[in-house]
């Protein structure tokens, strides 16, 4: 991938001889590096909206939500190539594919480790910002014969809305 023109806050990019472009702004920079993830398939157009609507967003939004987004956008694109769509940029490792507490799945533009929170009213999913902890993962591994390749946690709780909505009835 290489970047060949920048105009302002657009840049145009190289990626798997197709040229893409990708609107640059505070929430949409990180697309580029993670659109890198992406050479070892084809950039389409939906792929490209699908990750620019992730990258604007920080709520983990659910295929159904992602949908949504991107069809404001892309008013003919179908539910069935935005689920496919995800399903195969999860396994690319572009995005993160998000399984909490028994709910749909959600999915996330940031694929380095970080933990999650989760409300028990609304299930409403938030990065949370605590160190990733490596040494559980030393631990796991000297207290098994597994070869531990990394972990999650979930916490979860009421969200500020949820317990202003219940603290306001």
């Amino acid at each position: 991938m290489t970047v060949t023109k920048k105009m302002g806050e657009r840049l145009v990019i190289r990626c798997s001889q197709k040229r893409v472009m990708i609107i640059m702004d505070e929430f949409t920079q990180s697309s580029v590096l993670t659109l890198e993830r992406m050479n070892n398939f084809r950039v389409t157009p939906q792929r490209q909206v699908i990750l620019e609507e992730l990258t604007r967003v920080n709520n983990h939004p659910s295929a159904n939500e992602v949908f949504d987004m991107v069809r404001v956008r892309l008013p003919r694109i179908g539910l069935g190539t935005v689920y496919r769509n995800l399903d195969i940029m999860a396994d690319n490792g572009v995005i993160l594919k998000i399984d909490v507490g028994g709910t749909q799945k959600r999915f996330d533009a940031t694929v380095e480790p970080h933990y999650h929170i989760r409300c028990t009213e609304c299930g409403r999913v938030n990065d949370i910002d605590v160190p990733v902890q490596k040494e559980i993962e030393a631990m796991a591994a000297a207290s098994t014969d597994y070869e531990v390749q990394g972990h999650r946690v979930e916490f979860f709780g009421i969200c500020p809305d949820c317990r202003k909505a219940k603290h306001d009835t």
